[in-house]
This record gives C-alpha cells, structure tokens and sequence, in this order.
C-alpha cells in the first residue's frame, strides 16, 4: 500500500488542529498549507469535498536525505493530508519508505523509515 491512512472520530477541523500539533512535538512544521477546494473556487471550479494538505519540514531529516542523494528532492517537503470524506474525517500520507524506493538507493532507506515513523506517531496522535 503506498499510504497510510487512519479514520478519526474527531472533526475536520478539530483534527487539523490536533495534527499540527502532535507534529510540532516531533519538531515538524508546516511548510504550507493548501486548500485545493479553495483555489478550485477561485479558478472558476465547484468542489464541495474537504482537503487539506499539509506540507512538512524537518530540517534535520531533509538534510540527512539530501546528503544522501540530492534526487530526494522529488520527495519533499514531506505530506501529510486530512480530509473527509462520507462524513467520516481522514488523516494520512503517503509512504515514504515506498516512495523512496524508487530511486533505488539502499542509502535513503533508514531515514524514510525514521521519518515515515515520526509521521505516523503524529498522525497516531491526532485521530
């Protein structure tokens, strides 16, 4: 599977809330953040679903990946979604550990399987 993906009992906007800071404990922050249904709207186009995307750095782990192999580069800044979806709320990323491994290097692999855990225990945290 490539993501990982938990329901939440909490609310859209509560487990937006709850992530972000269950990330700011494992030192990760909010790069950006995006509203797809929004910036449909301004472009003309009607999406009534709820997602937000959360775009993450941790300096460290982007160093040590970069340092690696700069072609990590395709793989960040790290993400994190939540949206809902039949009235049920969504949080989930995608693997990094699965990701990564499409650039066939061995070297990247203990970092993806540190940072796909931090994010999981984030994401954990927040349901």
């Amino acid at each position: 599977m490539f993501n990982y993906t938990v329901a939440s009992t909490k609310s859209y906007d509560q487990a937006i809330a709850d992530l972000k800071q269950a990330l700011s404990v494992i030192k990760f922050s909010v790069c950006a953040e995006l509203d797809p249904p929004s910036k449909l709207k301004e472009n003309g186009v009607d999406f009534q679903g709820k997602i937000r995307i959360l775009e993450l750095c941790n300096p460290n782990y982007v160093k040590a990946e970069l340092e690696k192999n700069i072609k990590a580069c395709y793989f960040l800044p790290f993400k994190v979604v939540v949206y809902e979806e039949e009235g049920i709320t969504y949080i989930g990323m995608p693997k990094l550990t699965v990701l990564i491994d499409l650039l066939e290097d061995g070297n990247l692999r203990d970092v993806a399987e540190a940072v796909e855990g931090d994010l999981k225990t984030a994401i954990d945290a927040a349901r």
